[in-house]
C-alpha cells in the first residue's frame, strides 16, 4: 500500500512538472510566432539598435535602443542598492539575533514580498518623486533613481531570504568549531560564512534582477515613461511599461501589436542572456 502511495505520489509530481514546462514553451512559442510577424518587417538588429520608438509612425521608426537601456539601467541601480543592503540584513538576520526575532522579522520580510506592485508604485508617487521635485528642485522627480531606489525596495525580501538561509546553515555548522579554535565572530563571517554563500548571494541577485527587470506597474509610475536615452535623474521607460501602457490602445495583429510582442521577446532573450552568464559565473564559483 505505502509503494502504491509513493508511486501515485511521484507520477502526479511529475504531472505537475510537464504540466508546467508545457506552460513555459507554449508562451515562449506564443510570444515568438506573434514576434515573427514584426522581424519580418523590420530586422531585428534595426529594432534592437534604433533610437526611435514612434508607432505612428513608418514601421523604421520602431527601434527600443533606448527602452532597453532604461529597463537594464532601472534593474541594475536596484541592484547596486538591494544587494549590500540585503547581504547585510542576512548576516544579522542568521549570525547575531535569537530565533524570536528572527521568526518576527522574517514575518515582515514576508509581508513585504507579498505587496502588491501598485502600492509600491503609488507610495514611490507621493514620497519618493514628491521628495526629489520639492528637496532637490527638480523639474520632475519621476526620474530612472527613483525607478531604481524603488526597484531596491521590493527586491531586498528576495535577496534576504535566500542568503539569510543559506549563512545560517553555515553559521550553525562552523560555529563551534570557531569557538573552540578562539576565532572571533566577525572573522568566522568575514572568513567563513560569506564566501561559503556566495551561491546563495548570486541565486538571490537571479531572483532580483528577474524580479526588477520584469516590474510594470510600480516603475511605470515613477520613471516617466519618456523613450529617451536614459539618464539617472532623467526621464525614462523600460519594455514591461511600453508593453501596458501601448498594448491597450495597439489595434490587434497591426504593426505596433506585433512590435510589443517583440519587446517583449527581446526582454526574455536578455533576462535568458544575465541567466547564462551568472550560470558561468556561479561554476566558475564552484571551482
Amino acid at each position: 500500500m505505502k509503494n502504491i502511495g509513493e508511486k501515485i505520489f511521484s507520477t502526479v509530481i511529475k504531472l505537475l512538472t510537464l504540466f508546467s514546462l508545457l506552460i513555459l514553451i507554449f508562451i515562449v512559442i506564443f510570444i515568438f510566432k506573434e514576434s515573427f510577424i514584426f522581424f519580418r518587417e523590420v530586422p531585428i538588429l534595426k529594432f534592437i539598435t534604433g533610437r526611435t520608438w514612434n508607432p505612428l509612425g513608418d514601421p523604421n521608426k520602431l527601434s527600443i535602443f533606448p527602452i532597453i537601456l532604461g529597463t537594464i539601467y532601472v534593474s541594475l541601480i536596484g541592484i547596486l542598492i538591494a544587494l549590500p543592503i540585503g547581504v547585510g540584513s542576512a548576516i544579522v538576520l542568521s549570525n547575531y539575533t535569537g530565533e524570536r526575532f528572527k521568526r518576527y522579522v522574517r514575518g515582515i520580510i514576508d509581508i513585504l514580498a507579498g505587496i502588491p506592485s501598485v502600492v509600491y508604485g503609488f507610495i514611490g508617487l507621493l514620497v519618493l518623486v514628491k521628495f526629489f521635485e520639492v528637496r532637490f528642485s527638480f523639474p520632475s522627480g519621476e526620474s530612472v533613481l527613483a525607478g531604481g531606489i524603488l526597484i531596491s525596495i521590493m527586491i531586498l525580501p528576495y535577496i534576504i531570504s535566500t542568503c539569510s538561509e543559506s549563512m545560517e546553515k553555515v553559521y550553525k555548522e562552523y560555529y563551534q568549531y570557531s569557538s573552540a579554535l578562539g576565532v572571533s565572530k566577525s572573522y568566522m563571517i568575514r572568513k567563513i560564512v560569506i564566501p561559503e554563500s556566495r551561491r546563495a548571494i548570486l541565486a538571490g541577485v537571479v531572483l532580483a534582477l528577474g524580479r526588477g527587470m520584469g516590474e510594470t506597474m510600480a516603475v511605470m509610475m515613477v520613471i516617466g515613461n519618456a523613450p529617451i536615452m536614459p539618464k539617472l535623474l532623467k526621464k525614462c521607460q523600460t519594455i514591461p511599461s511600453l508593453i501596458a501602457l501601448e498594448m491597450g490602445m495597439a489595434e490587434v495583429g497591426s504593426l505596433h501589436y506585433h512590435g510589443l510582442f517583440a519587446s517583449g521577446f527581446i526582454l526574455m532573450i536578455i533576462l535568458l542572456l544575465i541567466n547564462i552568464i551568472l550560470y558561468f559565473i556561479r561554476k566558475s564559483i564552484d571551482v
